[in-house]
């Protein structure tokens, strides 16, 4: 059996040996957007190909010539679209599915594979390391016992990516959300939240929620700099 796994975050690179060794499979490992191409996969051979966290469009000349499977932290079809994670909590929702669908041409439409229960408390990078856990085994559960994808069902809503000025806490209306806001954030390479007065920027990490008041680390510069 050859695996083929692709992320641009190195929360599953550490996974590859026990995959190999529980599949008894061949893993390569890509994360630069410039080797997930057609002809580096036929050399291969892959018999599936998993993107367990991957921020670039798949070529249509990859997942229509491999069995393409994506990771989606939504109980799809409800929350298609970008920023998954940040986009649940900000809407209040603490507890989804992690999807594993085929990929098609369609954003987060194909098929699905297999869908487990993930909670999102904690920071978000606590969350990715949890969902990262919960892929592995999705990804050596389908290699041992292959399924067919099943159509989505259920009606559709769709996510809009969000952007870093969407982190402003002023945004928010109490305390809880707020808290919410900072630590859906605070993963390493993702823009913290932040409130901005005339002359700083105040960007918030390491958040915990007491009863009427946010202890935080706080990273203070000047604007513009």
């Amino acid at each position: 059996m050859r695996i083929v796994i692709v992320s641009n975050k190195d929360w599953h690179r550490k996974y590859v040996d026990e995959i190999e060794s529980r599949t008894n499979s061949n893993v390569m490992y890509l994360s630069g957007r410039e080797e997930v191409t057609r002809e580096k996969l036929t050399e291969f051979k892959p018999d599936w190909v998993f993107f367990p966290h991957w921020s670039y469009i798949i070529p249509a000349e990859v997942y229509e010539n491999f069995r393409c499977v994506i990771f989606h932290m939504t109980d799809l079809p409800f929350g298609r679209g970008g920023s998954p994670l940040q986009n649940l909590i900000a809407r209040g929702i603490y507890e989804t599915k992690l999807s594993a669908i085929k990929c098609d041409k369609e954003l987060d439409a194909g098929g699905v594979y297999k869908k487990v229960p993930l909670s999102l408390w904690g920071t978000a990078e606590e969350i990715y390391l949890r969902a990262a856990e919960l892929t592995k085994e999705i990804i050596i559960d389908l290699v041992l016992n292959p399924v067919e994808p099943i159509p989505q069902s259920g009606n559709i809503v769709t996510f809009q990516r969000r952007k870093p000025a969407d982190g402003n806490v002023e945004l928010c209306g109490n305390l809880n959300q707020v808290f919410d806001y900072i630590r859906m954030l605070d993963a390493d390479t993702y823009p913290k939240a932040f409130l901005e007065t005339e002359k700083f920027r105040l960007e918030f990490s390491r958040a915990s929620l007491r009863e009427n008041e946010i202890l935080a680390d706080v990273k203070i510069i000047m604007k513009g700099e």
